[in-house]
């Protein structure tokens, strides 16, 4: 058994609220399913760094500024991009790896527009229409992928791993069901009626 199969398999095994805390959202499940060699934290920064530069071709291309060595411009802005996106990947990884802390669902009505914001604005740069200050561009532009790195992913591949080892990340968490169960129990008190209710929710 691969390693990939292996730790999937013993997802299946988990209570739907671990699954949902291992797995995310449509995008976390997308990177969940590559080998945990490719989706490390450092890579999928990375590779947001990658689809950013993509989008900055066409504004260095047909910018004003510079337009005749736009291509060497590119490269080197790229580069910059792929490699503090990976460095800030990896920082996560050793941060979560320390403070052993939980995903957090990121602002995604913040983040999201966030990149489109920043290519909008690096346009009418490029372009000379207006004059914006550089590190503000590139905050919109960088920022988005390494907090959703930080707050979602690099956690949640840190519970991955745990469950590739054979570990179980949820051992000796007291779960959102079990809490339930716990308090339904208390108030029903000696209403026997009501407690076989309560056992045949919790055997289902």
């Amino acid at each position: 058994m691969d390693g990939a199969t292996s730790w999937q398999s013993r997802v299946e095994q988990l209570a739907p609220h671990e699954q949902e805390v291992l797995l995310g959202t449509s995008l976390s499940k997308r990177f969940a399913s590559l080998p945990l060699w490719l989706n490390h934290p450092a890579n999928i920064g990375a590779f947001y760094g990658l689809l950013v530069s993509l989008a900055l071709v066409l504004p260095y291309a047909f910018g004003q500024k510079n337009n005749d060595v736009w291509g060497v411009e590119w490269v080197y802005h790229a580069s910059l991009l792929l490699v503090a996106c990976w460095i800030l990947g990896f920082s996560s990884m050793m941060f979560v790896n320390f403070s052993k802390r939980f995903p957090i669902a990121p602002p995604r009505q913040l983040l999201y527009p966030m990149p489109f914001l920043g290519l909008a604005l690096l346009s009418f740069d490029r372009i000379e229409l207006t004059s914006l200050p550089p590190a503000l561009m590139w905050l919109f532009l960088l920022l988005p992928g390494p907090v959703y790195v930080h707050l979602s992913w690099a956690p949640r591949f840190r519970l991955l791993c745990m469950l590739e080892d054979g570990k179980d990340p949820f051992d000796g968490l007291e779960t959102k069901e079990d809490t339930g169960m716990e308090e339904a129990e208390t108030l029903a008190g000696d209403d026997t009626e009501l407690l076989e209710v309560v056992d045949a929710y919790e055997s289902e």
